[in-house]
């Protein structure tokens, strides 16, 4: 029997989070697309997710942004859905709503009141049934998982690694912003959300200062401390840009780089999606879950700490509870280890780069 759902015209995504956890899905919004090439495809997202995708080609046609819903597109408790929203998703009729968004404790009740002729999605033990489902499972790579959902319903896949598109006005803000880029440009990104996953700013800088390439250090408002913390330790001269620019905008900046060096965070999947080389800084268990698929343009350095460096507490036990201490894990990838991978992806590119 195939898997392919008959006479599906309008199908629902449900995928409310980060940008990198976004770009992890786009391969699955791809071969959804892929197997329902006349159909409408909304992703279920947040206001970023409509302000990034309007206009932009590929698998989605719309967003509905949600509104803070507990467990759907917000961790923080009290937040239901809305009587107004479920009934004005409910009009939308659609006829696939597919669930991309954990383990379904919360998502898959979201799912299942859009009313849709079949739900397919995730389950983990307890959560509730869809009409077609894989277990959710600890240690199993986000695209991977992803791609075997789509499957469900008829979705083959295309490729393993997220591609954007970018469009003429994201190039002018990042045009606006910058000017024209100096050739042979390299990009630092020295954020990231979870601080266990920052790799130390002396070190970024001191690769950057030995790349002796022009050095462009890119961060959030909220990282600004480490952007210029990463500037103010080189000894060369480096541009440091702040929350100037968008989603978009800093896509095409990333475009016009020859490499980006960054840990485990959503502007390295950005760069990767655009085009760009990357060499990222990643926590072993992070790796598994959400790190390259390919390594033609993409290395990721690993770090095998698996407990705690002040308190001990394990890392690795998906049962256990977050130590409350932010000191990095990922000290342990060296310096000369990421010069050498940066160095081979900035030497120029070898063999098949199909898998990209």
């Amino acid at each position: 029997m195939t898997a392919i759902v008959g006479g599906v015209e309008r199908i629902a995504v449900l995928r409310a989070n980060a940008l990198g956890d976004f770009l992890l899905a786009v391969p699955a919004l791809d071969a959804l697309k892929r197997a329902y090439p006349g159909a409408h495809l909304t992703l279920l997202g947040t206001s970023w997710h409509s302000e990034f995708l309007a206009g932009r080609p590929g698998p989605v046609d719309d967003v509905v942004a949600l509104p803070p819903i507990s467990g759907v597109s917000t961790a923080e408790p009290g937040h239901a859905t809305p009587d107004r929203l479920r009934e004005r998703l409910r009009r939308r009729r659609f006829d696939l709503a597919v669930q991309i968004h954990g383990g379904g404790r919360f998502s898959n009740p979201f799912v299942r009141l859009l009313g849709a002729r079949v739900t397919a999605g995730m389950r983990a033990p307890g959560a509730e049934r869809l009409d077609r489902w894989v277990p959710y499972t600890d240690y199993h790579h986000e695209t991977l998982r992803f791609l075997q959902v789509a499957a469900l319903v008829g979705g083959v896949a295309g490729g393993l690694e997220p591609r954007v598109t970018l469009t003429a006005a994201d190039r002018a803000e990042a045009a606006d912003v910058l000017g024209e880029p100096p050739p042979g440009l390299v990009a630092v990104h020295p954020g990231a959300r979870d601080p266990r996953r920052r790799w130390p700013v002396e070190r970024f800088a001191e690769v950057a200062d030995r790349l002796g390439r022009p050095v462009v250090v890119t961060g959030t408002r909220e990282e600004e401390d480490l952007v210029l913390g990463v500037v103010e330790a080189m000894r060369r001269p480096a541009v440091a840009v702040v929350g100037a620019l968008g989603i978009g905008g800093l896509a095409a900046l990333y475009e016009r780089c020859d490499l980006l060096v960054a840990n485990d965070t959503g502007p390295r999947h950005l760069a990767a999606a655009v085009g760009t080389p990357t060499v990222g800084i990643y926590w072993c268990g992070n790796l598994i879950n959400a790190g390259p698929l390919s390594r033609t343009r993409h290395r990721p350095l690993v770090s095998w700490t698996t407990a705690c460096p002040r308190c001990g507490a394990s890392g690795v036990d998906p049962a256990a509870q977050r130590c409350p201490h932010d000191r990095s894990w990922v000290c342990d990838v060296s310096v000369e280890m990421v010069m050498e991978q940066a160095e081979d992806l900035l030497a120029g590119p070898t063999g098949d780069e199909a898998d990209d």
